[in-house]
């Protein structure tokens, strides 16, 4: 089964492109339109990677990272910031609470699938049977 890539942005037409591009390179891609919605979403399935816009409607981006840094359940699953909040600020707090990455908007597509497929690949590989 493909990468699953959780893309969290209240944009449609941002998660749509998300959607069409990491699809296109192969991935699985769910969405999600508000922080609330992300976490549930989260719990139920949880991704394999996430990106994640800083200015939601209801729990913040920041909170959002942080809330998922705190659980064991959660906390290694690699988080990307997708965002066009583009002050420094905001990209040092958001490496501080645990993402991975930062892009700012508009991005490139092809940016995008490269840096989800880095972090994709610098995962640690689970151990096999026997070995």
């Amino acid at each position: 089964m493909p990468p699953t890539i959780l893309s969290v942005d209240d944009e449609r037409d941002v998660t749509d492109l998300v959607h069409f591009h990491l699809t296109k390179a192969g991935y699985r891609v769910m969405t999600a339109s508000c922080g609330r919605e992300a976490l549930e979403t989260i719990r139920l399935v949880p991704p394999d990677l996430i990106l994640l816009d800083l200015m939601l409607p209801d729990v913040d981006g920041f909170a959002v990272c942080e809330i998922l840094r705190r659980q064991a359940a959660t906390a290694t699953i690699p988080i990307v910031i997708l965002t066009a909040w583009a002050t420094t600020d905001a990209q040092s707090l958001g490496l501080e609470l645990g993402a991975l990455d930062y892009l700012t908007k508009p991005f490139s597509p092809r940016e995008l699938v490269s840096r989800v497929r880095r972090l994709l690949d610098l995962r640690p590989l689970a151990p096999t049977i026997g070995g």
